[in-house]
């Protein structure tokens, strides 16, 4: 994985580590696991690269504002269930973009 240059590749990879069907991720209850792939995957949408830059950028804007501890996002993303359905998105997204081809919306 390339954390310096991610690809969608990446992404998947570390969702894969979490198991092959993600969607119903955002109804799980809190678990540390999820919290380490959120962290993980917000790491990742703020490295530079063109996979990044073709996704919705509401995925990288929240995860700016997450990773510098701004208070309104900290406090939307301090309930699981927000941070289970940011990741449920992107992973659809990724997801279909890494299988269904295109460049990104």
């Amino acid at each position: 994985m390339s954390a310096a240059s991610p690809t969608a590749t990446d992404y998947l990879q570390l969702f894969e580590r979490y198991g092959t069907d993600f969607g119903p991720a955002y109804l799980a209850p809190e678990d540390e696991r999820y919290r380490l792939l959120f962290d993980q995957i917000c790491r990742l949408l703020v490295a530079p690269s063109s996979f990044n830059q073709a996704m919705p950028q509401e995925f990288r804007q929240a995860a700016k504002r997450y990773l510098a501890g701004e208070a309104s996002t900290l406090a939307h993303l301090r309930d699981p269930q927000n941070r289970h359905f940011m990741l449920s998105d992107l992973h659809d997204y990724v997801h279909l973009t890494a299988h269904m081809g295109g460049s990104g919306w």
